[in-house]
């Protein structure tokens, strides 16, 4: 089964993964030969090296401080030869496994927040909508250098992640250093968490807005009813759509080919290469686009990975929207579980994925067509001017239609571009469009 996991994820288990339809039934695992090679032809074991590994077992075994048995040592030489391949290769132990596929459902336990490593720490790629984690304030960017008092610089990212784990209403307290600050605690408690998959509403007459958290199992069916309901909502076709992709750390890679599917009537939407057979993948779009083809801004930034690169390299090789924002993650490596026994298995990274124009995503990202940093927006109370039409005696309007005098309606009702300012740019830049195009 082929997966697109950007990092370790502290809300799902060792790692939130994307990829096909969750067939996780146990497959044999392909046979691997080097490129040129037979597959018949297999190098010489090691036999050197097997020497050492077993004079180094029965050293452990006979000197360490406390008594380790072969199981152990063998597991942990297993986890060592998968996590020094690169970071997204794990071995999965049965509660690693069994959590790994619930995670595409949408409910889980943990904290809620997307995890990696840098220079040592454990670092917050993105906390997840409507989680512990986000409601505490956790940001992307912040680095976790305890977890309940005990440091985490030198710990592995396995290790890490099992210390927040636990029991659901259990808290735990994570010290936390933002923008080279002073280091602060936030005590919160783990929960099931319930990832709502997709999000949608009118921004203003005629403006649609569908924000996806993760992919999921669902997502493009989510996707599918979200613009039915701004239609409807809207009571015509749409003047604009926008795509928040922003902070979305990923998801199955069959849900994200089905959102692209959404927008595009036709061509690429994405590929992969690898070694093994079953890696060399091509997706297409069906020609069932539901969108209408209204103009289309896609919003990115730092902590989108993965499924949403996807989904804004797509769109954006397809011209069908505007990606704007920040450079995104840069995870473009396809992962594959394999099934072992006693409910065990290996993920491992198997292929590269590349947008239609053959654009390798791996440690770049997707680089926006407009970028617009997040800033602050500062609302200044506007003046009320005096009008011609409050001025008494006034001439009528020549045309016919009702006077427009000083409003005195009340305060407008919030809405998420009021205080959004990358949101608040791409509704403008829609706004623009939908008038050059004469919708």
């Amino acid at each position: 089964m082929l997966h697109l996991s950007r990092l370790t994820s502290l809300a799902l288990t060792i790692a939130l993964v994307i990829g096909a339809p969750l067939a996780f039934a146990a497959q044999p695992a392909p046979a691997v030969a080097p490129a040129g090679t037979a597959a018949t032809t297999k190098a010489p074991l090691p036999l050197e090296e097997l020497r050492t590994f077993a004079e180094v077992m029965d050293r452990i075994k006979a000197a360490y401080v406390e008594p380790v048995d072969d199981r152990t040592l063998l597991e942990n030489a297993i986890k060592g030869m998968l996590s020094n391949l690169d970071p997204h290769s794990a071995y999965l132990g049965p509660e690693d496994f069994a959590e790994l596929q619930e995670s595409t459902s949408g409910e889980f336990g943990g904290l809620g927040i997307e995890v990696g490593a840098e220079d040592g720490f454990i670092k917050v790629v993105s906390p997840i909508d409507d989680t512990p984690a986000s409601k505490a304030g956790i940001q992307a960017g912040d680095f976790i250098v305890k977890i309940n008092g005990q440091p985490t610089r030198g710990q592995s990212m396995t290790e890490a992640v099992d210390k927040m784990r636990g029991k659901i209403g259990q808290k735990i307290t994570l010290t936390l250093v933002r923008d080279g600050g002073p280091p602060f605690d936030v005590t919160l408690a783990r929960a099931i968490i319930q990832v709502k998959s997709v999000k949608s509403q009118l921004l203003e007459s005629g403006y649609g807005y569908i924000r996806i958290t993760q992919f999921q199992v669902k997502t493009g069916e989510e996707v599918s009813q979200a613009l039915t309901k701004l239609r409807k909502e809207n009571g015509k076709k749409l003047k604009g759509i926008i795509l928040d992709l922003r902070n979305n750390p990923g998801g199955v890679l069959q849900s994200a080919v089905e959102v692209v599917d959404h927008f595009i009537t036709k061509g690429l939407i994405v590929y992969t290469k690898g070694r093994i057979a079953n890696s060399e993948l091509r997706f297409n779009a069906t020609g069932k686009d539901e969108s209408e083809a209204v103009p289309m801004v896609v919003l990115i930034n730092g902590g989108s990975a993965s499924a949403s690169e996807i989904v804004a390299g797509a769109l954006q090789d397809q011209k069908r929207a505007v990606v704007m924002g920040t450079t995104s993650f840069g995870k473009g490596s396809v992962q594959t579980v394999l099934p072992l026994n006693n409910d065990r298995a290996l993920k491992i990274t198997t292929a590269l994925y590349f947008t239609p124009n053959g654009r390798s995503i791996q440690a770049q990202g997707i680089v926006p067509d407009i970028e617009v940093r997040k800033a602050k927006i500062t609302n200044e109370q506007d003046g009320e001017y005096f009008k011609e039409a409050d001025l008494q005696g006034h001439l009528g309007n020549g045309n016919g239609g009702a006077d427009k005098p000083t409003s005195s309606s009340g305060k407008p009702k919030a809405m998420p571009q009021d205080d959004d300012y990358q949101l608040a740019q791409a509704l403008s830049l829609l706004k623009g469009l939908s008038i050059t195009s004469g919708r």
